[in-house]
């Protein structure tokens, strides 16, 4: 028995048996997640029940409880009428259950689903086919309407580029009249005839702007909901509209797809809980490679001056002890730390040295995807230290020494042997902060974070890159649908979707750089020396 103990079988059952729980736990947390997120686009039949008080209810059905009183949940939409997207019947309460051929489902730019039946059109002006099928006509000058409405973004564009300019002349102005505005007379005259030539050009197309939505609001459909009531919608305010019941597989398949395109590539409405997550996923992405950007040198650095050049005394022993323990400090002390030191310490002084023209307004001394970039760094650039400096620490001695008995130099040695050896230890590190920082959600709410950014950090304007502009994260994103939503059933599905593509993200980024590890791995562990 006590050789049984020896042997430490009993430890390796427990590592086996904790180890199988933990893949079996993140297993059932991918597949939970899989299955709330994956059928969030998939579209249901609309089921109608005729209730034992006379009245009815319509809607998708989209839960089931089971119990001493089976109940059933329908989306009903429809928010603007009825003040809520969902409600539970008992099942005892439904009469008959059927699902009427003619329902309609429209996704709204505002007040979110509508759930009912087409009952007349008013769209004079439109070239329709003939054909005395409604819902024909109805498609029809829904896909004119927003053929219409794409005029609309380029008019949009070019108005946003003429702001963008006006705002450029206005901040160049404002630094000339801070200077020396007598100095600068002319020039300043000169730049404020400017902009009030595009200021005027702005306002000419905002009101043809005006005037196109005006016309597009003309065109209307009348729906009726299950009660009786009657709502007309503007066409340009519907997104989409199917009628589920009488689409085949292949058409629901096509629709998914074009939802999976849209929660990708569009931007998000409906606060952030209808549209896609493009802002969020750029952001994230963005954010994540900035930090890599910054932590994966530094870390690197740091790890080899520790193992290679700083003599092993208390000091360095000290400084060990201090980058372990920074690994387990709470995210949100770093967050405060970049508030303080990164916003209102460097961003506050960077805005006083070479933007004084435009305070009070901060520039830098505000959050922007570069301080939340230097505050995950920090917070991640333990992680890189520890395994880059345990990568260096596992080449053996006898490699050093007989690079430098061919007469190689200490650089050289690093540069050429030791950190090409140690690279697949440097991108387990990378790959642990690369999955830690894009997760991270408490800092990033101090330092930069936006419930809806109206801008991208990248575009096509100079300098291209603008590190001090406000992002959108998913992991943010999660929370304020999840928890700051005022609709939270209809946010529900959402938060699993949002929470899906940050585990997609996750890990095609940290499978990327676990190949990229296991191709150096094997560069330089089958060469011989």
């Amino acid at each position: 028995m006590n050789s049984f103990w020896k042997k430490g079988e009993p430890q390796v059952f427990v590592t086996a048996a904790a180890l199988s729980v933990t893949l079996l736990l993140t297993v059932i947390l991918v597949v939970v997640v899989m299955v709330n997120g994956l059928g969030f686009f998939w579209p249901s039949n609309v089921a109608k029940g005729e209730l034992k008080d006379g009245t009815a209810i319509l809607g998708e059905i989209t839960a089931k409880e089971k119990g001493q009183v089976a109940r059933l949940q329908f989306k009903v939409g429809n928010r603007d009428i009825y003040g809520q997207d969902f409600r539970w019947v008992d099942r005892s309460e439904i009469r008959t259950l059927t699902y009427p051929a003619d329902s309609v489902v429209l996704e709204r730019k505002e007040h979110g689903n509508f759930v009912g039946f087409l009952s007349k059109l008013s769209i004079e002006g439109l070239k329709l086919p003939d054909s005395k099928d409604l819902w024909l006509r109805f498609v029809s000058a829904h896909e004119q309407v927003v053929a219409l409405a794409e005029q609309n973004r380029a008019i949009e564009q070019e108005m946003a580029d003429l702001n963008y300019k006006a705002e450029q002349l206005r901040l160049k102005i404002a630094k000339l009249s801070f200077r020396d505005k007598a100095a600068h007379d002319a020039e300043v005259k000169a730049l404020t005839a400017k902009r009030q030539e595009i200021l005027n050009s702005f306002s000419t197309l905002s009101e043809k702007l005006i005037a196109q939505v005006a016309e597009q609001q003309r065109f209307t459909a009348t729906f009726t909901e299950v009660g009786g009531n009657e709502k007309e919608i503007s066409l340009a305010n519907i997104v989409r509209s199917y009628r589920p019941n009488t689409m085949p597989v292949w058409s629901k398949a096509a629709y998914y797809l074009g939802k999976v395109w849209e929660l990708l590539f569009d931007e998000p409405r409906e606060s952030n809980t209808e549209g896609g997550l493009f802002p969020a996923i750029f952001g994230t992405v963005l954010m994540v490679l900035l930090m890599s950007f910054f932590s994966l040198p530094f870390g690197v650095i740091a790890a080899v001056y520790l193992r290679e050049y700083a003599k092993d005394g208390m000091l360095v022993r000290l400084v060990r002890i201090a980058v372990n323990n920074l690994a387990g400090v709470p995210s949100i002390v770093y967050g405060v730390f970049g508030l303080g030191f990164f916003v209102y310490g460097l961003g506050a002084g960077i805005d006083n040295l070479f933007y004084a023209e435009r305070l009070p307004t901060p520039t830098f001394g505000t959050g922007g995807i570069l301080w939340a970039s230097l505050t995950l760094a920090l917070l991640t650039v333990p992680v890189v230290i520890v395994a880059s400096e345990e990568s260096l620490a596992a080449i053996p001695k006898g490699i050093r020494e007989g690079s430098l008995a061919l007469g190689a130099t200490k650089f050289q040695t690093l540069s050429r042997i030791l950190l090409p050896m140690a690279t697949p230890g440097i991108m387990t590190g990378m790959i642990l902060s690369m999955a830690r920082a894009a997760g991270e959600v408490a800092p990033l709410m101090l330092v930069g974070v936006v419930k809806l950014a109206p801008t991208l950090p990248i575009d096509g304007r100079f300098p291209f890159f603008h590190v001090d502009r406000k992002f959108m994260h998913l992991g943010f994103h999660i929370y304020d649908v999840g928890f700051q939503s005022p609709n939270v059933e209809a946010a529900k599905p959402m938060v699993f979707v949002t929470t899906l593509l940050l585990l997609a993200i996750v890990i095609v980024a940290s499978s990327a750089a676990i190949y990229l590890r296991s191709q150096m791995k094997k560069r330089y562990t089958t060469r011989t020396f």
